[in-house]
């Protein structure tokens, strides 16, 4: 398997217009797999609120729940 190192310094040796299309190619690929990533956690997030392990609130008492956790020192 190649090293990050290894990866960097092959991406080098191509043109700059090379470079510019790798670099899309790998952004593109990156957004694709966190929207993937997003979808797969609703669906959980659905199933578990379906099966009851998650309770309905109001939208300002996930944002009050939101504030305080912004303002609570890091454990």
């Amino acid at each position: 398997m190649s090293t990050l190192d290894q990866v960097l310094e092959t991406a080098l040796q191509l043109s700059n217009d090379q470079q510019e299309m790798l670099i899309k190619i790998l952004q593109n690929r990156h957004h694709q797999s966190r929207r993937a990533e997003i979808a797969a956690d609703a669906q959980q997030s659905l199933a578990d609120f379906r099966e009851g392990k998650l309770q309905p609130q109001s939208a300002q008492d996930i944002i009050a729940e939101l504030r305080q956790s912004l303002n609570a020192p890091e454990a």
